[in-house]
């Protein structure tokens, strides 16, 4: 109640203006508040990461490939990458990274989680065949920007997702891993009158063996398979298989096996001696060519999916990968992390084309896109711009005993288009019209 009295009634107005003002400064300063935050998400672009974090794959790939991530994310943040890389963020905006684990038995689930509940604006991993068997179907369906960096089987855009608006791939597929092993078998003069596989029993271990045989069936056309062994995934003991191996007596041995499984095959095969009676050939032997050390035995024929590791051409961009990533985590990058960098190089590439991380404008830009990664030019070239090739290389482990590491020698690199099929071709019928439209020179 306000006083009868002048003075008290003037007190009382400028008593009520202060606590209009106070209220206004108030309610200014939630305004202000609660834009603040609001204005942060606006300069950020939200992207989940999904690679293994836990299980027999997290050592030798999830966690080289989440490492990677984490130091190219920082790296673009700041703006400390080598030119053309060398402006901050995703077209002016940082990146706000989520990591999942790839190991998981509800992986939908979890990629609905991430669109839906976390709302970010794309998502970028998988590592495993059937991980992106089912996602492919699952970004489609959601309509959200998804990026395959590594897994490897053909079938993504050749049965899953014939016309992809949402899902890319930045690595090339396993084709390209299988021809050229046959052809660096052939190049480098090996004995190849029979040879036999042991490869992981789903998508990838299968489509690999497929793709090897019908190649080696063009370019060493008098060479029998010999035995074909298809374990189960994460088995972990191949006490049978390699008595199979044994058994058949064959020249070469090809495999597909990656992460622990492919580990164990290497240290149980050499203690049997199938090593030492055949040329064993693992296309994703790179990652654990360091870790192994001397248990891997000299003269095994070492891919690496791509370019990538100590199959990396010099550069700038290589050698500066190379040195950031040893002087932050202690040990040189294998191909995990090198498709992971290349991945977010092309998300940052296509960025910064369209000038905006809008979602159709990434995917606009991204869409056939060429850009230069650590191993080198990467071409989004197949399935509508949405699949990625690129040339590839092998070459034979040996460990240098003067130096104390791990080597590769007769290393043999072969061109994009020499081991990858041309666009609107299937892998299999290309590599059984005897490499139709190849370029090997």
């Amino acid at each position: 109640m306000v006083s009868g009295k002048p003075g008290a009634h003037a007190g009382a107005i400028r008593k009520s203006r202060n606590i209009l003002m106070t209220a206004t400064a108030i309610g200014l300063a939630s305004v202000l508040a609660a834009a603040g935050p609001a204005q942060a998400e606006d300069e950020q672009v939200k992207i989940g990461f999904v690679t293994f974090l836990s299980g027999g794959a997290a050592g030798p790939f999830g966690v080289p490939a989440r490492n990677a991530a984490e130091l190219m994310i920082e790296a673009v943040n700041a703006g400390s990458l080598p030119a053309p890389y060398d402006s901050a963020g995703l077209a002016g905006k940082q990146i706000d990274a989520l990591f999942v684990d790839e190991n998981s038995k509800q992986k939908n689930a979890d990629y609905q989680k991430l669109v839906e509940k976390d709302e970010v604006d794309m998502v970028l991993g998988y590592i495993s065949s059937s991980s992106c068997k089912a996602i492919a179907p699952e970004a489609e369906k959601a309509q959200k920007l998804t990026i395959l960096f590594d897994c490897g089987t053909p079938q993504i855009f050749e049965e899953i997702v014939t016309d992809p608006k949402y899902t890319f791939r930045t690595g090339a597929h396993a084709t390209m891993d299988n021809v050229a092993a046959a052809r660096y078998l052939v190049d480098t003069g090996a004995k190849t009158g029979s040879y036999a596989g042991i490869n992981q029993n789903y998508a990838f271990g299968q489509d690999s063996w497929r793709d090897f045989s019908a190649a080696m069936s063009q370019v060493a056309a008098d060479a029998e398979i010999a035995t074909e062994q298809f374990p189960k995934i994460y088995a972990g003991q191949y006490g049978s298989e390699i008595s199979a191996l044994l058994t058949a007596k064959p020249d070469v041995v090809h495999s597909s096996f990656w992460g622990g499984d492919m580990e164990a095959f290497v240290i149980q095969g050499s203690t049997r001696g199938i090593f030492e009676r055949a040329k064993v050939v693992l296309t994703t032997g790179e990652t654990a060519m360091h870790r192994l050390g001397t248990q891997m035995p000299d003269g095994t024929v070492i891919g690496a999916r791509g370019p990538h590791g100590d199959l990396a051409p010099e550069s700038e961009l290589n050698s500066w990968f190379r040195k950031a990533y040893f002087d932050r985590f202690g040990t040189l990058p294998t191909y995990p992390s090198y498709k992971m960098a290349q991945a977010l190089l092309g998300v940052k590439a296509a960025a910064d084309k369209a000038g905006s991380t809008d979602q159709d404008a990434v995917i606009g830009a991204l869409r056939g896109l060429e850009w230069e990664g650590p191993s080198g030019k990467v071409s989004m070239a197949l399935a509508n711009g949405h699949q990625a090739i690129q040339g590839t290389a092998y070459g034979t482990y040996k460990y240098d005993k003067d130096a104390g590491k791990a080597v590769l020698v007769d290393v043999v690199r072969y061109g994009a288009e020499c081991v990858n099929p041309p666009a609107g071709m299937n892998s299999i019928d290309w590599i059984n019209s005897g490499f139709e439209g190849a370029k090997c020179d």
